[in-house]
């Protein structure tokens, strides 16, 4: 409801000035959209820019020419003025120009017909049709009134839309040209200035149709056009500059920081290669820490090894490869050593490798003997304190 709402209120506004009714089409799209912007305007506003200049509506009454201006919606009368022919002299000077100000003197005319002058007639129409109303309802006059389409002048609105079937309700208004002729007649010389012709409503407001032939309507000159056009056209470039000096500027920030980048990349990589140097040298020294605390030191297997050898052993040479310890010497009870090695809690597997070889100058046995080195036991404290007291 509201979209027909919309849709007709706008109609409207398209179709007051003899235009197009509600759009299809991109072009009619972006007229309506123009007015619909427009319409939300305060009416003041629109009137400084120049967006809803008025008309000058010309209305014949008795013998006198009633002078009203519309704007805005709004109705004010300017005054009266002798409407028959021979008052207005033929001369190629404006004959309304000494009684109006310049503004009003240029707003578009129109002749504003009475209320009983015109024939109306509701149609329903395809939503198509809206496009070339003015067309499409030509061939509807002689169906709809007495007359010809030759007889009359015509024009027509769009008063809504429906929204069971989406077709649009439309007026026709027709005007017999006998009727018409006497009010153009009384205008003399302002007939020839007119823009349009309009019919009044029951309350005297125009309907917004243009019952005027499309070839005698006369385009008002808009003097400020060319400035207006010009000013545009400055203020697209100005935009246009402006957006390409922010991006320019865009582009020379982003050079700065990629130059700062890269000028900072090489040292960010040295200091990467470093760091991870450094943590390969603390992995390996904590690597080695834990290695070197999990197996007893050489002191203490020396210690181990002085405890349980007896005193008529004589050691040549003892080794401590990786996990291994190696000890070779002389011993009168050489084949007892792996006993009295066994279940030391620094050395595992203690055994003799090769023969014994008697030593005729000492009389002992040399020997050759082994052990797998043990991981540090966790009563190490323990231990040494019993060492101590021994």
């Amino acid at each position: 409801m509201a979209d027909s709402r919309l849709q007709a209120r706008f109609g409207r506004l398209g179709t007051r000035f003899g235009g197009s009714t509600f759009p299809t089409g991109a072009g009619g799209f972006f007229r309506w959209w123009g007015h619909a912007l427009m319409s939300w305007l305060p009416p003041r506003v629109r009137m400084v820019l120049g967006m809803d200049r008025g008309r000058l509506l010309l209305q014949r009454e008795a013998d006198a020419l009633q002078l009203r201006l519309e704007r805005v919606g709004e109705i004010r009368d300017l005054g009266h003025l002798p409407g028959m022919a021979d008052a207005f002299p033929a001369s190629d000077l404006d004959p309304l120009a000494p009684v109006l100000t310049p503004a009003a003197a240029e707003l578009p005319r129109w002749l504003l017909l009475p209320a009983a002058s015109g024939l109306r007639r509701r149609l329903v129409l395809p939503a198509a049709a809206a496009e070339r109303l003015r067309d499409v309802v030509g061939f509807e006059i002689e169906r709809q009134t007495p007359f010809t389409a030759d007889a009359v002048t015509f024009d027509a609105r769009v008063i809504g839309r429906r929204e069971a079937d989406g077709q649009i309700e439309a007026e026709l208004v027709v005007v017999p040209r006998a009727t018409l002729a006497p009010h153009l007649a009384a205008l003399g010389p302002l007939a020839s200035t007119l823009a349009g012709i309009d019919v009044a409503g029951p309350a005297g407001v125009p309907l917004g149709v243009n019952l005027l032939d499309p070839a005698l309507r006369r385009r008002q000159v808009d003097r400020w056009r060319i400035w207006n056009i010009a000013l545009a056209s400055l203020a697209v470039l100005a935009t246009a500059a402006w957006l390409w000096q922010v991006l320019d500027n865009r582009r020379e920030a982003a050079d700065t920081l990629e130059t700062q980048i890269r000028s900072r990349a090489e040292p960010a990589r040295r200091a990467a290669a470093d760091r991870a140097e450094l943590v390969a040298l603390l992995e390996g020294q904590a690597f080695l820490d834990r290695l070197r605390a999990e197996r007893p030191t050489a002191v203490e297997v020396m210690d181990e090894v002085s405890r349980r050898l007896p005193d008529t052993t004589y050691l040549e040479k003892l080794a401590i490869e990786s996990d291994r310890m190696t000890l070779i010497g002389l011993s009168t009870e050489a084949a007892a050593l792996v006993s009295r090695l066994q279940d030391s809690p620094l050395w595992r597997a203690p055994a003799l490798t090769g023969a014994l070889m008697p030593d005729p100058s000492t009389r002992r046995d040399r020997f050759t003997l082994t052990a797998e080195l043990s991981p540090e036991p966790t009563t190490k404290p323990a231990a040494g304190a019993a060492r101590g007291a021994r």
